[in-house]
């Protein structure tokens, strides 16, 4: 099965490393994929393919909506300065650079999706650049005017690949790969006034987790913080935990692997209205292709799907987990079904259904980001490479 290669510690190389991988992959799977496309059934409607140009490319993480319905999110590569954008893309697939990065003390390689404020600013991490190189929190108006509100200096952390969250008093809370008292990443939270605080540092071991990657964090009305971490716990392939308000840690899982377990999660965690938390491991499962699970209160932990590859299932789930309103979850996979990805469905029961395999030229390849759900069941998203420019698209899947 092909797929990308993992990213790990290294990620100042990523964009290198994803525009040799690109290249590769186009001359490698040209022959097998014209074969695909024209066994494929399902349509996917692409709004928009990237380019590698100055409209960016290598789309790490999926989108957020506005409420005119437009999309937004960030590339790793393309640009004015060929080190990421901050882009806008409309429902008729016009796409809008927001900013692009200079990789200067302006920062540079988002890896991270976005959130918005009421007024339209849009916020993010980049994994470097910055006043000391290791990335930034930044801020994008309509406009289009950046402003880096922290420059991360290693001992408060270093290069943040998630994305953030915001609480109703406009503070910041994400999480870094790197840096931090044991160099294994952390928690932190950026104030209205720029004043960032750490509010864990990982340290790895049984007791921890280290390297949070692709993740972002959830909070419940109490404040209460929930995530996941790559690496750390008592196989050192992973864990969930909860940060307290007050500050308190408490490992709630630790990874054991298959087949009865997961293993390095990734993606954002979701939270029920029990408290019970879902999320997607990479790997893990019988097949050590990946599960989706969920985390009782208890520290029950249950597999809702163990991914078994081939064409009619998924493999390798990086993004995570989203809900309609009826209570059924989607997401994506970054191998099966036509070799480079899928976009599948899970009933509250537990019922897995493919909806969709992605095509390399036709529809991109890798979804690494994850969905948004609009009002109408309509799934969109991100691929990371593929597509007419093999730069990653951005798409949308009808129900």
């Amino acid at each position: 099965m092909t797929r990308p290669v993992q990213h790990g510690a290294a990620i100042s190389r990523m964009g290198l490393r994803a525009t040799k991988n690109a290249l590769a992959l186009v001359a490698a799977l040209l022959p097998l994929l014209f074969a695909v496309q024209s066994a494929q059934a399902q349509t996917l409607s692409v709004l928009y393919n990237f380019t590698g140009k100055l409209d960016g490319g290598f789309a790490y993480q999926g989108l957020i909506q506005g409420p005119s319905g437009n999309f937004f999110g960030t590339t790793s590569f393309g640009g004015m300065f060929g080190l990421g954008t901050v882009f806008q893309v409309n429902r008729t697939g016009t796409e809008t650079v927001l900013y692009s990065f200079t990789g200067g003390t302006d920062g540079g390689q988002p890896y991270s999706s976005l959130v918005r404020d009421t007024l339209g600013n849009l916020y993010g991490t980049t994994s470097n650049g910055g006043a000391h190189g290791v990335g930034t929190v930044f801020q994008v108006t309509p406009a289009g005017t950046e402003t880096v509100l922290y420059s991360f200096g290693y001992v408060d952390g270093a290069n943040p690949s998630g994305g953030l969250i915001r609480d109703a008093q406009g503070n910041l809370y994400g999480t870094t790969l790197h840096g931090g008292s044991a160099g294994l990443g952390t928690v932190f939270k950026l104030d209205t006034t720029g004043t960032e605080t750490v509010l864990h540092n990982f340290a790895g071991g049984a007791a921890d987790g280290a390297s949070p990657y692709f993740t972002r964090l959830h909070m419940d009305k109490a404040g209460n913080l929930y995530g996941t971490t790559q690496k750390g716990g008592a196989a050192n392939i992973g864990i969930v935990f909860e940060l307290s308000s007050s500050g308190t840690f408490t490992l709630l899982h630790s990874f054991a692997g298959g087949p009865t377990d997961g293993s390095y999660p990734s993606g954002s965690i979701m939270r029920d209205a029990a408290g019970n938390l879902r999320g997607t491991t990479q790997y893990g499962g019988p097949a050590n292709l990946g599960t989706v699970f969920v985390l009782s209160t208890t520290g029950t932990l249950t597999l809702l799907h163990s991914f078994a590859g081939g064409s009619t299932d998924g493999a390798f789930p990086y993004g995570g987990l989203v809900q309609d309103i009826a209570g059924n979850l989607y997401g994506t996979t970054t191998g099966g079904g036509a070799r480079v990805g899928t976009i599948y469905k899970l009933t509250k029961d537990g019922t897995f259904t493919l909806l969709h395999s992605l095509l390399y030229l036709k529809e991109g390849a890798y979804p690494y980001g994850g969905l948004v759900v609009d009002a109408k069941g309509n799934l969109f998203g991100t691929a990371l490479q593929g597509g007419s420019g093999h730069y990653g698209t951005v798409f949308k899947l009808a129900p």
